[in-house]
């Protein structure tokens, strides 16, 4: 008869022994969790999603996403998509208006249209509740898919075929892969010891529904003058006049005192800021306010472990940009599992990383750039501002670049 093996307290037979097990196990619930979920579930892998939030949580997010459309093509392989769009509105055109000059007005105007990129049309622009909502019951639908509410990461041990993720309520997880989809402040890549840069620029941004009395024409509007840009973009009529988003990126301090201003007050504030080229816009949504950083991990991988999202990026609402890089990343982690035997291998991990990190750095950079751009109060500066847009919208050659990299190029 053969010698049975004793066991010793860490040897990873006796870690998984007892344990559920799983291909990927991603941390986070958010709209991107939820997402790579969806993507990696349809490739018919085994996917554990433990997401801290409470099934019946009843936080409202009142902010939309511009989806663009290379993460439209990534929710349409997740199989999410026709159900999110339904509620959503096209982006035909963006539309950039610089107002820095001495007197409140514009003085160039910038239109980009869809007929111009390869697809034919930019996006569309939803409510986070609803694309949450379309993910989640897609998940339903998925029996290789599992999500686990109320519960978080709390513990992390690699080994070399495996990790073992603990989770708040002492279960443990095992995976061939784990991935951090938790957030800035992610819990996983702390555990993973991966650190990471951030830095500040003094703003916030004020987030709320408006009403028109002009419709949008399905045109996305970003307007810089100083302290930060402000951008409208399109929404299904509410109540039969025409909706947009609002996302004003401004200092942190008059942030705070226009979100303490009462529906009325903000609504004339809004309406001078864009300066009647929508007619007056009314306040139709409670508002909220959040803060606005830059952020990017050192690495995007550590053994077994890959990030992905506001794991391993942030950067500020410029140009939609933010949870479109993130579905960049895990639409280009889900191609390379797909062709791998092992999903947390040193090669995929590997080669995730080196594909990745340029392009989070070059876009970290470049929203970055803009930003301090519209934040200047010299005029000079802003004079500078005004024919760098001028020549993008004249030249041909930047006008292609400028739109590819708008698209996520």
């Amino acid at each position: 008869m053969a010698k049975r093996r004793r066991l010793r307290r860490n040897d990873p037979a006796r870690i998984t022994l007892g344990m559920d097990r799983t291909d990927i196990a991603i941390a986070g619930g958010g709209i991107a969790g939820l997402t790579a979920a969806c993507r990696f579930g349809a490739e018919g892998l085994r996917v554990d999603v433990v997401d801290p939030a409470p099934a019946d949580a009843t936080t409202i997010d009142r902010r939309t996403t511009a989806f663009l459309q290379p993460a439209i093509e990534t929710l349409q392989r997740a199989g999410a998509w026709s159900a999110m769009a339904e509620g959503g509105a096209a982006m035909d055109v963006m539309r950039i208006v610089d107002a820095g000059g001495r007197v409140r007005q514009p003085r160039e105007t910038a239109d980009f249209t869809g007929a111009e990129t390869a697809f034919g049309s930019f996006g569309v622009n939803i409510p986070n509740t609803l694309a949450r909502q379309a993910l989640i019951e897609r998940l339903a639908e998925m029996p290789n898919v599992s999500l686990h509410q109320g519960r978080a990461v709390t513990g992390l041990l690699a080994r070399s075929e495996h990790v073992v993720l603990t989770l708040s309520d002492e279960q443990r997880l095992a995976a061939r892969l784990a991935v951090a989809v938790d957030g800035r402040d992610s819990t996983l890549r702390q555990l993973a010891r991966v650190g990471r840069q951030r830095w500040e620029y003094g703003q916030k941004a004020l987030v709320f529904t408006v009403s028109m009395d002009q419709p949008h024409d399905h045109i996305s509007t970003e307007i810089h003058r100083t302290g930060g840009p402000l951008t409208l973009v399109p929404m299904p009529d509410h109540a039969g006049a025409p909706a947009a988003s609002i996302v004003w990126l401004m200092p942190a301090r008059r942030a705070d005192d226009l979100a303490d201003l009462d529906d009325a007050a903000l609504s004339t504030e809004l309406t001078a800021e864009t300066m009647g080229l929508f007619g007056r816009l009314r306040v139709s949504s409670p508002r909220g306010v959040f803060p606005i950083i830059s952020q990017v991990a050192h690495r995007l991988r550590a053994e077994r472990v890959a990030l992905v999202a506001e794991a391993a990026h942030v950067m500020p609402p410029i140009g939609a940009q933010g949870l479109n890089t993130s579905l960049s990343d895990i639409e280009h982690l889900a191609k390379l599992v797909q062709g791998s035997d092992d999903p947390g291998s040193d090669r995929v991990l590997a080669r995730y990383e080196a594909r990745q990190m340029p392009l989070i750095l070059a876009k970290v950079a470049g929203i970055d750039a803009l930003n301090r751009a519209v934040l200047t109060e010299s005029q000079p500066l802003r004079d500078i501002r005004a024919l760098g847009l001028a020549a993008v919208n004249r030249i041909a050659p930047l006008r292609r670049f400028a739109i590819k990299a708008g698209m996520g190029g």
